[in-house]
């Protein structure tokens, strides 16, 4: 999707601070952390939302919820602890209509989100 701000960074229209790239997955630094760890995981494929996975699709998910797990390890993260979030809407605070998770740790965090 050429409007799209994580398409552009997977192509490197835009640049990012990437920390793990495979075929399916880039994961880069969040611009605007909130923790000492906070990376952004999309897959290379472009999908709107959660709400788009489908077993069409499903693939490119389980390839980011894989990356998860391999960046948290690299990040120092994997026996504390980390967050992930993936928003979706208006109301769940998603900003880019691009399937993409927060990654979070390196800080202890409390029991609620909101």
């Amino acid at each position: 999707m050429s409007d799209c701000i994580f398409c552009k960074i997977i192509s490197g229209d835009i640049p990012s601070d990437t920390v793990y790239e495979t075929e399916d997955v880039k994961v880069f630094k969040d611009i605007k952390p909130v923790a000492p760890v906070h990376l952004i995981i999309v897959p290379k494929v472009h999908i709107d939302s959660l709400n788009d996975v489908n077993y069409g699709n499903i693939e490119a998910a389980a390839a980011c919820l894989n990356a998860v797990k391999i960046v948290a390890e690299m990040s120092g993260i994997s026996e504390s602890g980390y967050r992930v979030i993936s928003n979706f809407g208006s109301d769940g605070g998603q900003t880019v209509n691009h399937l993409h998770f927060h990654l979070i740790g390196g800080v202890k965090m409390r029991e609620g989100l909101i």
